[in-house]
């Protein structure tokens, strides 16, 4: 509530170390009120599912490291990096069908791949939580063997409902915005 409080300094911190991420600080009441925040609270809104989380910066051990942390987890962006980190807040999202692009990040082709990618997030924001998963980490082994792929079937999109983990894969030759809204639209239905 005070602009000048060490919370506020601790969110400035924050917001600094996360400069693609925007931030706000307000100590107008009225603001609060229609937020419905009490003093002191840190909101984060995912514009990607239309939700909201909240930290309490009254807790004296929130610095500017636990408060990025924060961001970090629940944070979604349009295309989500699936990460140990970033794993919280996908798997706390409340769209319930998910989209992975399956690739090597490495590869001379992953910038076009992801602005295909990107284009058709954009078709499906607040429906499907659409997430990149680098086929590189040795922690990211996991889903390819839930998915059954092996990296010779890389890349590959694998579109998942997560209530009763229905699931479908598609190992694309070439990705196109035609071919992922044929895939998404298939699977919705």
């Amino acid at each position: 509530q005070d602009p000048q409080s060490p919370e506020a300094d601790q969110f400035r911190q924050a917001a600094a170390e996360i400069p693609e991420v925007p931030f706000g600080l307000s100590s107008s009441a009225a603001v609060l009120s229609h937020y419905g925040a009490s003093a002191n609270t840190v909101a984060l809104f995912r514009m990607v599912d239309n939700d909201r989380r909240d930290l309490d910066m009254n807790d004296r051990d929130i610095d500017a490291k636990k408060l990025t942390r924060f961001v970090r987890m629940n944070e979604l962006r349009l295309v989500t990096e699936y990460d140990p980190v970033t794993a919280i807040g996908v798997m706390q999202s409340s769209l319930q069908f998910n989209l992975l692009l399956i690739t090597d990040k490495m590869s001379p082709k992953h910038p076009e791949r992801m602005r295909k990618f990107r284009a058709a997030a954009e078709l499906y924001k607040g429906k499907i939580l659409f997430i990149l998963l680098d086929s590189n980490l040795k922690s990211n082994e996991q889903v390819l063997s839930y998915f059954q792929l092996k990296k010779s079937q890389l890349p590959a999109l694998a579109v998942f409902h997560t209530p009763d983990d229905e699931h479908d894969v598609l190992t694309p030759g070439e990705i196109s915005i035609e071919r992922l809204q044929d895939f998404c639209n298939r699977f919705l239905q």
